[in-house]
């Protein structure tokens, strides 16, 4: 009989392992399920946001396009400025010197006035 009780007594210790197998199993599938759960749901959102990215592209790129569009007009302004102000300031130059040239002249006939008012 021992033999009988040492073979009942290992087949409960393996019915014992193997409840609690079987309990760690059921536990792990359990897991598992909310893990495939939890997926599903970021799988949900990661394409939502991939839509949402999608939708937001194209203002995007249109918003570029303005912009680049809007940065060409300041550009074109910008240059048309630089060249009115350059002939601005050569007109200015060309003033200046015309100014000159009349103060010059008003000084000669200011002196010739006096110089002939003093020959009277």
């Amino acid at each position: 009989m021992d033999e009988c009780d040492s073979i009942t007594t290992e087949n409960c210790m393996l019915k014992d392992v193997c409840s609690d197998l079987e309990k760690d199993i059921r536990k792990l599938e359990h897991a598992n399920e909310i893990l495939k759960c939890e997926k599903l749901k970021v799988d949900e959102k990661t394409l939502i946001l991939y839509e949402d990215l999608g939708k937001l592209k194209e203002p995007l790129s249109k918003r570029e396009e303005t912009l680049n569009t809007n940065l060409s007009k300041l550009e074109s302004e910008s240059l048309q400025l630089k060249q009115k102000i350059e002939s601005l300031v050569c007109e200015n130059h060309q003033l200046l010197e015309r100014l000159k040239k009349a103060e010059s002249n008003l000084n000669a006939n200011r002196r010739w006035n006096s110089s002939s008012e003093a020959l009277k």
